[in-house]
């Protein structure tokens, strides 16, 4: 293949600016930073067009068939039938406006583009976030059997490829494993140097039973009730449909006597960040990979996360992150009571923390290798120099207009 310039289609199936949202974001922004034209097509508008706009991407927006929950179900099948075919239409439409020579499905949600893309003649990559292995099987089998039609497959954790390999081997055998990279300020703000009055707790992601922040709000209440000051902030939203869980948790607050504050949904997660003492990451579902846990060690912060198999694969084995069962009140409140505790031991291990997940999870790395699995390029080992410690990254290789490998310039 030519070290030419590649038109690439990334297919995403929201707007908004959560998990999948940033690292699509962080994959669009290595494909233009490598000179790639970008054209990105969403279902919906939101705070999502703007950052891509922002990094060279093209943005249209056209109904796609995503596959949600409430499709699944008998009552949902009409609208499901209705999106495949104008979905379906509107996607090869685009494909022959665009004749871009890969195709980057973002999610398994998306199960249409796979085919859509190779009846095309362009690469498809199919990029899987989603470790639901309490699915039944029959379930994750169908949700990944649309994905066999892809060149390629690119997962965000070994969770992930288990998962997938438990429900479709032949699927998870050509699967690849690209970590997120995360991104945060070069100077996060330093903890407070002691705890005089109330231990200020943040939770940030979805609204919803399966991420757990009614936990942070009981587990809070218990400090409460030993004397232990706590104020609790929740930086998220909901799904459309799941209202009713933020009237609950409004209610459990008001309940419990601890001031919560819900602050909604805000792209930028490290204003709240920099304003909180520890980070809960209390999810009582599977989990893929966990960025949020990943940004509070990112943000010199000690972090409580559940034990669930992406969350430790992401954060687990920092000084400065403790690890609770899932769906317990009881142990988040006593590892909070120990990080309060334990305020100046912790305080002494948060630069390490943050510098060896910055290593570990550097965007350069992630931007690097999904570009080359995206567009089919070999890739080469580099290195930087970040003061303190020679890094490895990969980046493609250079090809000459004759498809011979160049000479590569060590990145600076």
């Amino acid at each position: 293949m030519s070290g030419r310039p590649r038109t690439v289609l990334v297919v995403h199936p929201g707007g908004e600016m959560f998990g999948s949202d940033r690292m699509m974001l962080e994959t669009v922004t290595g494909l233009t930073g490598a000179g790639h034209p970008v054209e990105v097509l969403l279902p919906e508008g939101g705070p999502l067009v703007a950052e891509l706009e922002a990094v060279g991407a093209r943005v249209t927006v056209a109904p796609v068939l995503v596959l949600r929950k409430s499709l699944l179900k008998p009552r949902g099948w009409p609208r499901l039938l209705s999106l495949a075919v104008r979905g379906g239409v509107a996607g090869w439409r685009l494909l022959r406006r665009h004749r871009p020579d890969a195709v980057y499905v973002s999610t398994i949600t998306l199960p249409q583009w796979p085919l859509l893309a190779r009846l095309a003649g362009a690469r498809a990559i199919t990029h899987v976030h989603e470790a639901e292995s309490s699915a039944p099987r029959v379930v994750r089998t169908g949700l990944y059997l649309p994905h066999l039609a892809a060149t390629g497959v690119a997962v965000n954790s070994e969770v992930a490829r288990r998962t997938l390999a438990s429900a479709l081997p032949r699927l998870a055998r050509r699967a690849e494993v690209i970590h997120n990279g995360v991104a945060s300020p070069d100077e996060p703000p330093p903890p407070r140097p002691e705890i005089e009055a109330e231990l200020r707790v943040l939770y940030v992601g979805r609204l919803s039973p399966r991420k757990g922040p009614d936990l942070v709000i009981e587990a809070a209440a218990r400090l409460q009730e030993e004397g232990i000051p706590v104020r609790v902030r929740i930086l998220g939203a909901v799904f459309p449909g799941y209202e009713w869980f933020e009237r609950e948790l409004r209610a459990q607050a008001e309940a419990s006597g601890v001031p919560v504050d819900l602050l909604g949904f805000d792209p930028d997660v490290w204003p709240a960040l920099a304003a909180a003492d520890v980070l809960v990451v209390p999810s009582r579902g599977d989990e893929s990979f966990g960025n949020t846990a990943l940004e509070g060690v990112l943000a010199r912060r000690p972090v409580v996360l559940s034990d669930r198999p992406g969350l430790l694969e992401a954060a687990s084995g920092y000084a400065t992150t403790r690890v609770v069962p899932a769906d317990d009140a009881a142990a988040i409140a006593a590892a909070l009571a120990e990080v309060r505790t334990r305020w100046s031991e912790l305080g002494a291990e948060l630069d390490r923390s943050r510098e060896e997940a910055r290593d570990r999870h550097a965007p350069a790395r992630y931007r690097s290798r999904i570009v080359a699995a995206v567009t089919g390029e070999p890739l080469r080992p580099v290195t930087a120099d970040d003061g303190d410690a020679v890094n490895v990254y990969y980046v493609p290789i250079a090809r000459n207009d004759r498809g011979a490998a160049e000479t590569p310039e060590r990145e600076s």
